[in-house]
């Protein structure tokens, strides 16, 4: 088997995922838009998507890191995510920021200037995953410099007890940041170091995922009164069991050769970056202009152009050769940089 087939499913997965961060996004802006879905029905589906989409996304950064810190050794590997994601970090939370604060009036979030350029130290929407991924991916380089693949194991139960020990934080911060996600990331470097083993497809396996996902989402949601806020060993089971449901469903996904699964998977860190900006545009259009109030409509359609806005721009970005707009070498315009002053001559 090809290491393309063994690892095709990650991409349905990633799919998978973006699909549940933009419903996400799209209902929760629909909420504060009051334009209201099922309360019941909005609270339970927003609290299983929210236990574990995050998650899965550090589960899948994890398991690359491995092969390409030794590829690339540890300095290489940073500068790599710096211009990966770092800059659209930066450039993307100053663009989408900036617009939001200009058109605060219309949209459900009163967001300031202020907010927008503290980006350094506080992220703010669904640029914090970039902020914590990169921090994540520094923390691991500096963990695997010094320990070889033979540690992973450990590495991953001491982030065990990490996330155990810091569920009670209550900050937007690392401090939060960190433990609360790098339990996922090493699940995802310990699960690749195991390949041959756990990434075949299986019917059974896939029954059983799928069986013990409902068993634990409803035991949480349900038998417990939990949330996808109340951090703790529960969570972080459900988390992990919710994660092996969505690999094995990739697996399942993957097998029926589906384009436009594939399509999305692979660009869904533009998704990630636009999404808010469609989504939040579809709604106020529907809204404003066209003074649309269907619950179910604005669903639909946030959903749809939350995904598809974002793919048209990326295939526009392609052929226009604008290719610096999710993407760019940060690190060598930051090194170039250095040097010219290091080398300027000084005044006399």
């Amino acid at each position: 088997m090809s290491m393309e087939s063994k690892t095709e499913w990650v991409v349905y997965a990633k799919a998978i995922g973006i699909m549940l961060v933009v419903y996400g996004h799209v209902a929760r802006g629909l909420d504060k838009a009051n334009i209201a879905l099922p309360e019941a029905f909005y609270r339970l589906a927003d609290s299983i998507i929210y236990s574990f989409h995050m998650p899965l996304f550090f589960f899948l950064s994890g398991l690359f890191f491995y092969a390409s810190f030794n590829k690339y050794g540890s300095k290489q590997f940073v500068l790599n995510k710096v211009d990966t994601i770092v800059y659209p970090y930066l450039l993307w939370s100053l663009l989408q920021g900036t617009l939001e604060a200009t058109l605060s009036s219309y949209t459900s979030a009163n967001i300031s200037f202020a907010q927008v350029f503290s980006l350094l130290w506080s992220p703010r929407a669904q640029f914090w995953f970039l902020y914590a991924l990169f921090a994540i991916f520094v923390l691991a380089t500096i963990i695997f410099s010094t320990l070889n693949k033979r540690w992973i194991s450990l590495v991953l139960l001491l982030s065990i007890v990490l996330y155990w020990l810091t569920a009670d934080i209550d900050s937007a911060h690392l401090a939060r940041f960190i433990p609360e996600n790098f339990v996922y990331f090493m699940f995802g470097v310990w699960f690749s170091s195991r390949y041959n083993n756990m990434l075949a497809y299986s019917p059974r396996r896939w029954l059983l995922s799928a069986t013990a996902f409902v068993i634990a989402q409803y035991l949480f949601h349900v038998s417990w009164q939990l949330n996808y806020e109340d951090r703790g060993v529960w969570a972080l089971l459900v988390a992990v069991l919710s994660i092996n449901f969505i690999i094995n469903l990739a697996h399942f996904l993957s097998r029926l050769h589906m384009p436009i699964m594939v399509f999305i998977g692979n660009a869904s860190m533009v998704i990630y970056l636009l999404h808010i900006m469609a989504g939040s545009g579809t709604r106020i259009v529907l809204k404003s202009v066209l003074h649309i109030q269907s619950t179910s409509i604005h669903l639909i359609m946030g959903c749809l152009f939350g995904l598809l806005l974002p793919l048209l721009a990326m295939i526009v970005a392609n052929k226009l050769g604008m290719k610096y707009l999710f993407h760019a070498p940060l690190s060598t315009w930051l090194a170039t940089a250095t040097k010219r002053q290091q080398h300027k001559p000084d005044p006399k």
